[in-house]
């Protein structure tokens, strides 16, 4: 049988991530050029699907700085979609409490097909802090230590899709990304227990995760630290890592009580 392409599919998915992109710049929001070279799109396309998307209220643009921000819309839609999907309310103690037992940053993140989305931090008391990850970042599976720990534990299937579908790690996160070295690093989560990013994205700047699990046993969610380098070194790696792997089971036994 013939199959078609559905029409005006090519410009809600252009648009959709266009979306992404612009919830993923948070707070400072981002500029025409920017995301549309973000999106691999001509900048007067972009501006024609940021109109579009403004006209319906899903983003909205500071009349000084012209950056493009979420809009009101975006936000009711999230509030409803929240109490479906929302698990900051059962998790936000206990990214606390790790924070507060390791001094370190400690952060819940969700998987969200092909990216990890950062949705709670919490600062520890170590005054000397990492800023790669912080509310509505985004990374790709197996770059940041949350979407590391997840991948490690999808079915090998998974896996092996993920990786064809994304031949360009490599090239935007560096040589380390290469299937193999990742392949390595995969492995070594398993068996460990815990994913390990030593400083792959910020020279310096490590992190730890952890998957969480849904009812049925699927990684959905990820919890991590983040910090320097000197804070994670091999005599005290061990010790955050199980108090990581505590929290994880906390929150995975909770979300399994609430019928997640």
């Amino acid at each position: 049988m013939e199959t078609r392409a559905v029409p005006g599919a090519q410009a809600i998915s252009r648009a959709a991530h266009l979306l992404r992109l612009v919830t993923a710049a948070g707070a400072v929001g981002g500029l025409t050029a920017e995301l549309a070279r973000q999106a691999d799109l001509s900048r007067s396309t972009a501006h024609r699907l940021l109109s579009a998307l403004r006209a319906e209220g899903l983003v909205d643009q500071d009349a000084q700085t012209a950056r493009w921000m979420p809009g009101p819309e975006l936000y009711l839609m999230g509030t409803v979609a929240a109490a479906r999907y929302d698990i900051t309310t059962l998790a936000r103690d206990i990214v606390r409490s790790l924070a507060v037992k390791t001094e370190e940053s400690a952060f819940l993140s969700v998987r969200r097909a092909d990216e990890t989305v950062c949705l709670l931090r919490e600062e520890g008391a170590f005054p000397i802090r990492s800023f790669v990850l912080s509310e509505g970042v985004r990374f790709p599976l197996g770059v940041a230590s949350a979407g590391l720990a997840i991948l490690a534990f999808l079915p090998e299937h998974d896996v092996d899709a993920y990786l064809e579908r994304h031949p360009d790690l490599e090239r935007r996160w560096g040589p380390t990304h290469r299937v193999g070295p990742l392949r390595s690093r995969l492995t070594e989560t398993r068996d460990r227990g815990y994913a390990v990013n030593p400083g792959l994205i910020v020279e310096g700047s490590w992190g730890i995760g952890a998957a969480v699990f849904n009812r049925a046993g699927h990684p959905e969610w990820a919890l991590s630290l983040t910090g320097v380098e000197f804070r994670f070194g091999p005599d005290r790696l061990a010790g955050l890592g199980r108090t990581l792997l505590a929290h994880a089971h906390q929150l995975s036994t909770r979300i399994a009580a609430a019928g997640r």
